[in-house]
C-alpha cells in the first residue's frame, strides 16, 4: 500500500472555509468519481493556523504505483491542485510525499 500526502495552507478563516467547501464538496468527490483502480481512500485533515487560516492535509491510499500514476500523471510526485483551489491557497506543497506501508500493527484482542 502507498500513502500519498499533500498539504495546502490558507491565510484567513474565510479562505479556509471556502477551500474546505471546494475540497470536500467538489474536488474530492470528482477524484472519487474517476474510479481509479487501486485508489482506496482520500481523507482530508485540518490543523488550525494563525489568523484563522489553516493547514490542510490530504492523505490518499493506493494499492500500487500504477494507481498513483493514474491519479497524478507521468510524474507521480507532482501535486494535483486545480486552479480554483490554487486561487484560495496562500501556499501549497509543489510535490506530494509518498510512503510505502511496511507493517500495520493492530491492538491485541
Amino acid at each position: 500500500m502507498i500513502i500519498r500526502t499533500w498539504r495546502g495552507w490558507t491565510d484567513t478563516a474565510d479562505t479556509a472555509a471556502a477551500y474546505e467547501e471546494l475540497l470536500n464538496g467538489t474536488i474530492a468527490p470528482d477524484i472519487m468519481r474517476r474510479r481509479i483502480a487501486g485508489l482506496r481512500e482520500l481523507a482530508v485533515f485540518r490543523r488550525a493556523g494563525e489568523g484563522g487560516g489553516a493547514e490542510h492535509l490530504t492523505l490518499m491510499t493506493f494499492d500500487d504505483w500504477d494507481a498513483v500514476t493514474e491519479f497524478a500523471g507521468p510524474d507521480p510526485s507532482a501535486s494535483v491542485v486545480p486552479a480554483p483551489a490554487r486561487a484560495l491557497l496562500a501556499r501549497h506543497d509543489e510535490h506530494s510525499r509518498h510512503y510505502e506501508l511496511l507493517q500495520s500493527h493492530l491492538p491485541l484482542p
